[in-house]
């Protein structure tokens, strides 16, 4: 046997034989273009084709954040600015895929140089270049194959459209070459519940069809698996997953510890039935695609719908984390050279401060139609007098329950001066990684940066937990980090009063959770705090953890 490391995003283990994503289609040498018309007709039907092929996997895609992101494809897809710009390279005579190739390869520099959420687009960009240019040529779409069989799933890097139509019986495990824990594969792994690696470059030495093992929780790929050893492994994983199927109520230590399992949701179209609340309510997904922000009617009905479906409980309620690298057209921002150090999150206020009010108001007056428990946080909130006065705008819309996220390491140091404003804290964990290591979430070289195992990571986490205690407060974390049923100890152990992850993850750190003690959990924090790197912080835990 031979072992390959990764990074693993997904917790879970499977065997089986791996599969190939099927290759991009590849630019035949450019031809002569004699009717520039004929090749602009051939990009406008093979846009329309594309379109429509990804608005019927948005249609069929289990879930929800795979269908957005499908939908926002079909946006880029359809954006005048797409044939304008393949039409001017056809006049100048290019043929129609070469075109289409050359205009989003423009596009895809413009992503790049603005870096945050639009640099996080970039995989998608290439993916639709791929799919327009198949469909230019009469090839056969790239994606996902189809043996017949239950395989793993190896590829470069995966696109929201090979993943939205995946079906964890047929795909037991992903391995990818590249990508991060904050990346598009790393959150969709976690929220179909397949075991996932990223940043495993040595997949690519391994033959298709060979059997291997994949742990997402350690990051290790198993490699030379007779066919009996992965059926071993498979047999305890579907055992896991049955006692996981079984597990409901909250969260608790062994010793009957809370620490509350919260949802990270987009709409109510993402709410399941067995959870104790909202963690993290995006509500930006309202505002994408609108030339015109959303009015308060609109507002209303969409928080309406699941403030009622969660009667009783809480519901934390982001307000819109938008700005110059999650562009909407309607806030008018100007470009800025860097802008995830820019106006994003809170921060939209200083310019529109009419869309906050706006927003305040209608999770107001839905708060006040239904049960829920509605709590309100800001993102991307630097100091003590920016909580205040974000405070004191919620209070004067009649909400009650104020708080504020921590992203930014300036906000993590002065948390005891922030919460002597506000009501909550709520930790960011992806980017307060980004801007504690300096390390862009979609560099995919700097991923071992952005692991959540950092020690300089736990230690900001440990300090914000620390505040929330001595101010008798709640301190919660709805970063990604809080799906992993081993950091989860580590996050109890210092204090963290409520985890919010993909719901599909809520069962497997419940079950952590109740497998030991807060004081195990108090041990286990500790040793990841005293340890030098993300390896040995995992290692100490798990050596006080049972396998």
């Amino acid at each position: 046997m031979r072992e390959l490391r990764g990074i693993g995003v997904s917790p879970g283990r499977a065997a089986g034989p791996v599969l190939r994503l099927a290759p991009p289609p590849a630019l035949p040498s450019p031809p002569a273009v004699v009717d520039a018309a004929a090749e602009k007709d051939v990009v406008r039907r093979a846009v329309t084709s594309v379109a429509a092929d990804l608005t019927r996997r948005a249609e069929a895609a289990a879930d929800p954040t795979a269908a957005e992101v499908l939908r926002a494809q079909v946006l880029m897809a359809t954006d005048e600015m797409l044939t304008d710009a393949a039409d001017a390279a056809i006049e100048a005579g290019s043929a129609a895929p070469h075109a289409l190739a050359a205009a989003l390869a423009e596009h895809r520099a413009a992503f790049e140089a603005a870096g945050g959420y639009l640099a996080e687009r970039v995989s998608d960009l290439d993916d639709l270049r791929d799919r327009l240019v198949a469909a230019c040529l009469g090839l056969p779409m790239p994606g996902v194959p189809a043996p017949g069989h239950p395989f793993i799933l190896l590829a470069r890097d995966l696109a929201p459209a090979d993943t939205a139509g995946l079906d964890p019986s047929v795909v037991l495990a992903l391995v990818t070459a590249e990508g991060g824990p904050t990346s598009h594969t790393a959150i969709l792994a976690r929220t179909l519940g397949i075991p996932a690696i990223v940043r495993c470059a040595e997949i690519g030495e391994i033959p298709d069809m060979s059997v291997v093992a994949v742990d997402g929780g350690t990051g290790v790929v198993t490699a030379g698996l007779t066919d009996e050893e992965a059926a071993a492994v498979n047999r305890a994983a579907q055992e896991v997953r049955a006692q996981r199927a079984a597990s409901h109520g909250p969260g608790r230590t062994a010793d009957g510890h809370p620490v509350a399992l919260l949802a990270n949701i987009g709409s109510a179209r993402d709410l399941i039935a067995d959870v104790e609340g909202v963690g993290l309510f995006r509500t930006e997904l309202l505002y994408l695609d609108h030339t015109d922000p959303p009015g308060e009617q609109e507002q209303v009905a969409a928080y309406t719908a699941v403030f009622s479906a969660l009667p009783g409980r809480k519901v934390v309620v982001r307000t819109l984390d938008a700005g110059a690298d999650k562009p909407l057209p309607f806030l008018r921002l100007a470009d800025e050279p860097n802008p995830a150090l820019g106006v994003r999150g809170l921060r939209v206020s200083r310019r529109a401060p009419e869309v906050l009010s706006t927003q305040l108001s209608a999770i107001a007056t839905a708060a006040a139609a239904t049960d829920a428990e509605v709590w309100v946080m800001a993102p991307m909130v630097a100091t003590a007098s920016e909580a205040a006065e974000f405070a004191a705008a919620c209070r004067a819309h009649g909400l009650p329950t104020t708080g504020v996220m921590i992203e930014i390491p300036a906000a993590a140091l002065r948390a005891p001066s922030i919460l002597r404003d506000v009501d909550f804290l709520s930790l960011g964990t992806n980017d307060l990684s980004q801007y504690t290591f300096a390390a862009d979430r979609m560099c995919g070289d700097l991923a071992d940066l952005l692991d959540p195992w950092q020690p300089a990571l736990i230690a900001l986490i440990a300090a914000c937990a620390t505040a929330g205690a001595e101010a008798g407060k709640p301190v919660g974390v709805c970063g990604e980090s809080a799906a992993d049923p081993d950091f989860a100890l580590v996050l109890a152990g210092l204090g963290i009063s409520s985890l919010s992850m993909a719901p599909r993850s809520i069962p497997a750190v419940r079950e952590s959770l109740a497998a030991h003690t807060l004081e195990e959990c108090r041990q286990i924090a500790k040793a990841a705090l005293a340890a030098d790197t993300p390896e040995a912080a995992r290692a100490a835990v798990r050596s006080a953890t049972p396998r």
